[in-house]
């Protein structure tokens, strides 16, 4: 009976925790919705006079307007993806493991089977790094997200702003809904700035328009100035081919901690989030090169390597046996097992 009441009050405040989590993207909603009220019909329609520039204004406003949505409903919405089935132990593995009580025939156990993986990262104390919740063998780059509770292949971080577990599959749609978030609160405080002089100096009527005006440029400005900063971090991070978890947290390579042991150069940096296609670099379409598993290094001999099938190296990524801390959407979310 108490096992009972137990597992009802766990699942209770596991629902909970759900509902809950939707409530910084409803705050993020419920904004964006009245900033469009407020533009296009209590600026542009009611105090904006000039049906010319009231045509300008509208057109460019929607244009952003489309691409900020679009880019966070995929941020959103678009899940994080996990390792495949090759990385998981096999039922036989996983019986083996979990009845042996040695941890060193537990860690030699690991490194036989990593062998038949392309793995070349390590924990901090050089053990191939294996994730005891998901019962898999971690690829590169992958962590374990306690919030989403799974292993996320090339995980940045967890960012309740959108509710999701940025990583592979969506990191390239966080940094396009960063860059139009900017260009959205950019274009309303620059277009709003002299309406907003003009109902200071009491040149134009209407209390009801007045307050939403002031109110949109105070608002689009105060957004501005941290999703810059958001912005600019994570460029910084995409041009030395870093993850958030990366810059707090130095790789170990089977050499050793090397800081920039993915770091290719600035365009192929670039390339590794957008692809080499430039025409889908603006839209938010699945372009990213790879399949999550595997990424090209910068010092990987031939030779070593046995995934170089033409010039390029490859090589991977790390991850300390810790937990993360979950913060703001320029933090991780993470639990490494």
């Amino acid at each position: 009976m108490r096992r009972g009441w137990k597992m009802a009050l766990s699942g209770g405040l596991r629902c909970c925790r759900r509902v809950l989590s939707w409530v910084p993207v409803l705050v993020i909603v419920l904004v964006v919705l009245w900033s469009y009220y407020a533009y296009v019909f209590e600026l542009c329609l009611v105090t904006v006079l000039s049906p010319a520039e009231k045509v300008i204004y509208l057109i460019f406003y929607h244009a952003i307007f489309v691409f900020f949505t679009w880019t966070y409903w995929k941020s959103i919405f678009t899940l994080p993806q996990q390792p495949n089935q090759k990385f998981h132990l096999s039922y036989t593995d996983k019986e083996r493991y979990e009845n042996e009580e040695r941890p060193e025939v537990q860690k030699q156990m690991l490194v036989d089977m990593a062998k038949k993986l392309p793995i070349y990262t390590r924990t901090g104390s050089g053990a191939v790094r294996f994730c005891d919740r998901c019962h898999l063998i971690k690829p590169d780059r992958c962590h374990h997200c306690s919030v989403c509770a799974m292993c996320v292949l090339k995980m940045d971080h967890h960012c309740p702003w959108v509710n999701n577990c940025i990583g592979f599959s969506n990191y390239k749609f966080f940094l396009q809904f960063l860059a139009y978030s900017v260009l959205y609160c950019l274009y309303i405080a620059t277009t709003v700035f002299s309406y907003f002089i003009k109902y200071w100096r009491g040149e134009l009527p209407g209390v009801r328009s007045k307050f939403h005006v002031l109110f949109l440029l105070f608002v689009a400005c105060m957004f501005f100035v941290s999703l810059v900063i958001l912005f600019g971090y994570h460029c910084w991070l995409v041009s030395r081919n870093k993850t958030t978890l990366e810059a707090f947290c130095t790789p170990v390579f089977m050499s050793g901690p090397e800081k920039n042991g993915f770091n290719l150069g600035f365009v192929k940096n670039i390339q590794q989030v957008f692809g080499d296609n430039k025409k889908f670099w603006l839209i938010p379409v699945g372009s990213s090169p790879g399949d999550g598993h595997s990424f090209p290094m910068r010092s990987m001999n031939e030779s070593q390597n046995p995934l170089l099938a033409n010039e390029e190296p490859w090589e991977e990524n790390e991850d300390d046996n810790r937990d993360y801390p979950e913060g703001s959407s320029s933090l991780a979310v993470e639990t490494e097992t």
